[in-house]
């Protein structure tokens, strides 16, 4: 590749996942992206993910990223990102919920390499409804809010969660409650997850209807009314007892959070933005009609409880930017704000999101590339160094 007659920057044409928890409004709402028929517009996906792949025009001709990136890795994502992953190793959204997502674990790099293993050596197919790995890697995440953001992340203190059980006094779980009391250690947790995750049949449905009566009864104890809300959404679904049990949280905007692998989290509602390692390994633990592998769960959960002042990051200012602390290599984000001209290096590919107005890049052989709040941009790592000026927010992944 040329480099030097290669362009810098590329107006990304991205795919809009319409999966059925998604709003039918945020999206049109905060970026004046249409919506005629009405649909559930879940995710934006920036990236080069195969699910879901960006596009971008090369020589005139509409070609998807993954695409471009492979003919001439090295170059285009920067050599020490293409030594370490091969790839581009993140994937950046858009996510709007109306309704809960899945309870959600991913594994680690270490336990998702084995994993997949495992299952290819079994044979399971990657579109098999009971495959939990579908590729070898780890899954962390962080969530910037964009409107006030409702999340579960974490397992609540010891105390908490016996508290709300000891109230809920429900007879089917009292030898539950009673031994993780005897034992507020992660294998006394890692015990009563399970036991509660495996209830089956009447046990599970009259611990069900103790709890849905107890949350009637204190609805207006937002907790509670949020167990209702989730039951609406999951009837009879064993992760109507999370809440009790994961940190619940609102993010407002502009605040943001980071979701390690082998920690619990769910998404209830909102919209933020959402940047990952490039990675499809979900392992369910409720809310959701799919499919629940509770010993490869429990297997890949860290059973250690999270104070929930901690949960949320605090970023690094610099000039009223800011720089997020994440704390793997496979991604960086930060968020600029009323930047003119602002001088940014690359050292690996990057994605540049409008946010709340038009964002525009220069580069010093004379290119410019002026997008839309609501659309994005990939900048290859050849790029070397350019600026960037909006009277909003822009946000920047890269790694």
């Amino acid at each position: 590749m040329n480099t030097k007659t290669s362009p810098c920057f590329f107006r990304m044409y991205n795919i809009i996942q319409d999966y059925a928890w998604g709003s039918t409004t945020s999206i049109k709402s905060l970026f004046g992206i249409a919506n005629p028929e009405a649909k559930h517009q879940a995710e934006i996906w920036m990236g080069a993910h195969p699910n879901g792949c960006s596009q971008i025009r090369v020589a005139g001709k509409i070609t998807n990223l993954k695409e471009f990136i492979e003919t001439d890795r090295s170059t285009i994502i920067g050599e020490v990102t293409h030594k370490q992953f091969g790839e581009l190793p993140y994937l950046f959204k858009i996510l709007a919920a109306e309704n809960a997502l899945s309870i959600q674990v991913h594994p680690s790099k270490v336990q998702a390499e084995a994993g997949f293993a495992k299952e290819e050596e079994a044979c399971i197919p990657l579109s098999a409804s009971h495959r939990n790995f579908k590729d070898p890697n780890h899954k962390p995440e962080l969530v910037y809010a964009l409107t006030p953001f409702k999340a579960m992340n974490g397992f609540r203190e010891f105390s908490e969660i016996i508290t709300f059980f000891r109230a809920l006094d429900a007879s089917e779980l009292h030898p539950l409650v009673i031994a993780l009391e005897s034992n507020q250690n992660e294998e006394g947790l890692r015990r009563f997850f399970e036991a509660v995750l495996s209830l089956q049949m009447d046990s599970k449905d009259k611990a069900l209807k103790t709890l849905l009566t107890y949350a009637e009864l204190h609805k207006n104890n937002p907790l509670f009314a949020l167990v209702l809300n989730l039951a609406g959404q999951y009837p009879n679904d064993i992760g109507l007892f999370s809440p009790l049990m994961l940190n619940v949280l609102t993010l407002q905007s502009g605040e943001s959070m980071f979701l390690n692998s082998c920690t619990p989290h769910a998404y209830i509602e909102g919209t933020g933005l959402e940047i990952m390692a490039n990675s499809d390994n979900v392992l369910r633990a409720g809310l959701t009609p799919k499919h629940i592998d509770i010993t490869e769960l429990v297997a890949n959960t860290r059973f250690i409880p999270m104070q929930a002042d901690t949960l949320l990051l605090t970023p690094e200012q610099s000039e009223g930017n800011l720089h997020y602390p994440i704390p793997v290599p496979d991604f960086k984000f930060s968020v600029y704000q009323n930047q003119r001209g602002i001088k940014l290096t690359t050292t690996s590919a990057e994605i540049l999101l409008a946010i709340d107005t038009s964002l525009t890049v220069h580069h010093c052989n004379g290119e410019t590339l002026t997008v839309d709040k609501g659309k994005s941009m990939f900048i290859p790592a050849y790029t070397d160094s350019y600026t960037a000026s909006s009277t909003g927010k822009f946000a920047r992944a890269y790694n």
